[in-house]
């Protein structure tokens, strides 16, 4: 059986991509009229012709980069994006936010978050300091629903269901119902916030979903050829889309268990997944490098010493990205490779 790993590799987005992004935003042959600071972040996704903005830009607050990318794109100068988290330099899960994040939600007119145990922090500030604004809530728009009961506090890497018993994993924006969700449900609400604008906003959606065709194609192709295919994970990141891909998850349950719950697997529990290894149990191993500590490398050296290809992905939106597609894109055309499918 031939053996895959999926590597995660989590990297900072830097004020160069920020800027390189912008100098897109004027590039393209995108028939925008400046609404006066609309963030700089935001890059045309398609040639496709848009209605001229006419309105101030919409105040709209994201907790974290994932989504950030996304919204400056709807948004487009009809939008001013603030971005709270746009660095992987500090967890989501436990982040401390500082009172200049709660006067940024101040100002909001749409917040946008994670969802879940992912950004619990933003969620609180959203009802204390923008209780007006409507909230896209990610989790929520790919048709998943967390428990409202309250869990003790921690650093959360909470990778998977068993981090919070019965809960949905948080790392949705590689579900790609969560994106399809939350293109619609900020376009709806933008087109709410601003009505004058709603017809800008909806060719700006449209343009989008243009510029989402190699990552829908992608998609599709590895579906239709590696459906059935098995792989084992040290963290449950990749997880949707794995399950998008029709990919079967054989991480042995134990050393799930423990991890999602950030402690260390038992001594059986660890043999168990590097036995799997070994024998070539599973097509591919998604590997977080995110997570520090022996166990993890080790489990990757395994694989490798078994010949298992490696493929890097990552939790956020890596410097070299010039967007959400292209970062999707490039980690689909390697997962593809690796399991010796076209895309």
């Amino acid at each position: 059986m031939k053996t895959v790993i999926v590597v995660a590799v989590t990297t900072a987005k830097t004020a160069a991509v920020r800027a390189s992004l912008a100098s897109l935003v004027l590039a393209a042959p995108f028939g925008l009229a400046a609404c006066g600071g609309g963030d700089e972040s935001a890059t045309p996704p398609s040639t496709a012709a848009a209605a001229q903005c006419v309105v101030e830009p919409v105040n709209v607050v994201v907790s974290v980069d994932q989504w950030g990318d996304i919204v400056s794109e709807l948004g487009g100068d009809c939008a001013r994006v603030t971005t709270v988290l746009a660095s992987s330099a500090v967890d989501p899960h436990d982040y401390e936010p500082a009172p200049s994040d709660a006067a940024k939600f101040g100002g909001a007119q749409l917040v946008v978050i994670n969802g879940g145990h992912y950004d619990e922090w933003a969620a609180k500030l959203a009802a204390t300091s923008a209780s007006n604004a409507p909230v896209v809530d990610a989790l929520e728009a790919s048709g998943a629903e967390a428990p409202h009961e309250e869990h003790e506090e921690g650093h959360g890497h909470d990778h998977g269901d068993e981090g919070h018993e019965g809960e949905p994993n948080p790392h949705v924006w590689y579900n790609p119902a969560a994106v399809t969700g939350v293109a619609d449900a900020v376009t709806a609400e933008l087109g709410k916030l601003a009505p004058d604008a709603a017809e800008y906003f909806d060719e700006r959606r449209a343009a989008f979903a243009e510029t989402m065709k190699p990552y829908d194609q992608a998609i599709a192709s590895i579906k239709a050829s590696a459906t059935g295919k098995t792989y084992a994970a040290t963290e449950t990141v990749f997880d949707d889309m794995a399950s998008a891909l029709g990919l079967t998850n054989r991480t042995p349950q134990g050393y799930q268990a423990a991890a999602a719950n950030e402690s260390d697997p038992s001594p059986a529990d660890l043999d168990a997944f590097l036995r799997l290894l070994g024998d070539g149990g599973v097509d591919a191993l998604i590997y977080n490098v995110q997570t520090e500590g022996s166990v993890p490398q080790q489990l990757r050296g395994a694989a490798e010493q078994a010949g298992v290809p490696v493929v890097e992905v990552t939790e956020t939106v890596p410097s070299d990205a010039t967007s959400f597609e292209s970062w999707q894109v490039s980690q689909l055309k390697a997962l593809a490779e690796a399991l010796g499918v076209t895309t």
